[in-house]
């Protein structure tokens, strides 16, 4: 993700990267190498100090080392890509209290503490937002549109680019991450469904549309049948409700608006314009080009001061934690895209009620009884969180929502 943003960033005007962070300077360097920058043109920094000085040199500086770059002056908006919820409230913490800019790629963390993360922000005067080319951000974009013409949303959603396994683990994806060159880890996070779910969760609490079910219903379609499958069941789809998020399976890629309206001289209107006979209609974007196309949303948080997207005040949907395998007492549950548990979605009501743990607080947190395989993960399955700033800032806002 960071290398396709350093890359893009070199085709652009008015926008420059002053520092790139990586694992290890050896990656940092192949970034740069990959988006053509002579070895004249970065140097490695090992603290503030010297990143500054590299950057004030007109070169761009390379870190291991990620709390450099909120202290750094030049800096305006901070790019979180790290996908971990533990390391994203800290990286979007220290971004907000220095006064930058936050794109969230890490939509592992929105969905966990989002809304707390963007009140912060908005106290702080800076941008939390999602990431342009995203999924969420993708399907926000068409959203806007239709919900800013007036027209009734009957579902949002995207088209499921992996082949979905719950069961799936990183040893059984070995050989396919291999070939394509990603982490097994984060591709089984895709296969098990567990992205699908933390990214319509993101959606889900950017517009107040909720899940049908526990899960969606992932139900198959083709481009040009998306209006009449995402519809209540009246209107012979498989939704119980309207005003929801789901996903597709068999349009990929691509994100969708199923939207609707009762006034009659516009359904003519989009009759004429090949929208259809109704009563649903189809918004679809047939791509998102993901990291690509993330620095158009760091010049529109730093130019326009607006975001891509962003969570409402209070969540409506949760992303759960569910059991992978059959888990036993004293297991301590290993990270999202791994062994224990997968990713699924319900509404915030329902969570609350059966008190079903937040999948971005699963990781660490050490069973006291069994749990079957396919149940959701639950608050009275261990004896406490582990106390990490991730996990208080979620309570933090789980007070103030619920008040």
């Amino acid at each position: 993700m960071g290398q396709e943003i350093l890359c893009q960033v070199q085709l652009m005007k008015g926008v420059h990267i002053p520092i790139v962070v990586d694992l290890t300077f050896e990656r940092a360097e192949l970034a740069c190498q990959m988006a053509g920058l002579d070895m004249t043109a970065y140097a490695r920094a090992e603290s503030p100090e010297t990143a500054e000085a590299v950057i004030d040199s007109g070169k761009v500086a390379l870190a291991t080392d990620w709390n450099v770059v909120p202290q750094l002056r030049r800096v305006q908006a901070i790019v979180d890509a790290t996908g971990s919820p533990e390391l994203g409230v800290s990286i979007a913490l220290a971004a907000i209290s220095a006064k930058k800019h936050i794109v969230m790629m890490n939509v592992e963390c929105d969905v966990t503490v989002g809304p707390m993360l963007n009140r912060l922000a908005r106290e702080a005067g800076v941008i939390y937002t999602l990431a342009a080319g995203d999924e969420p951000a993708a399907i926000l974009e068409l959203y806007r549109f239709a919900a800013a013409l007036g027209f009734q949303i009957v579902a949002v959603g995207k088209g499921k680019n992996n082949p979905l396994d719950i069961t799936a683990t990183p040893e059984t994806l070995a050989s396919k991450a291999r070939a394509r060159a990603m982490s097994a880890r984060m591709l089984c996070e895709f296969v098990d469904g567990s992205k699908t779910a933390v990214e319509m969760c993101s959606v889900a609490n950017a517009t107040g549309l909720v899940p049908d079910i526990r899960g969606m219903h992932g139900a198959k379609a083709t481009r040009d049948t998306l209006h009449q499958v995402f519809c209540p069941k009246s209107q012979g789809g498989v939704l119980g409700r309207a005003g929801v998020v789901d996903f597709a399976i068999g349009v990929h890629p691509g994100v969708f608006v199923v939207f609707t309206t009762d006034q009659a001289r516009l359904k003519q209107g989009l009759i004429q314009r090949d929208m259809g006979h109704g009563p649903n209609y189809l918004l679809f974007r047939p791509y998102h080009l993901c990291s690509i196309e993330v620095p158009l949303t760091a010049a529109q948080a730093v130019v326009y001061r607006e975001s891509s997207g962003h969570p409402l005040p209070s969540p409506v949907a949760e992303c759960i934690a569910i059991a992978k395998r059959s888990l036993k007492a004293g297991e301590t549950l290993d990270a999202i895209g791994e062994h224990c548990y997968r990713g699924s979605i319900d509404t915030v009501e329902i969570a609350r009620g059966e008190r079903l743990l937040p999948l971005g607080l699963a990781k660490g947190c050490i069973l006291t009884r069994d749990v079957a395989q396919g149940e959701p993960i639950r608050y009275t399955d261990f004896a406490e969180l582990p106390d990490t700033p991730l996990v208080r800032m979620r309570r933090q806002q789980d007070d103030l929502c619920q008040r």
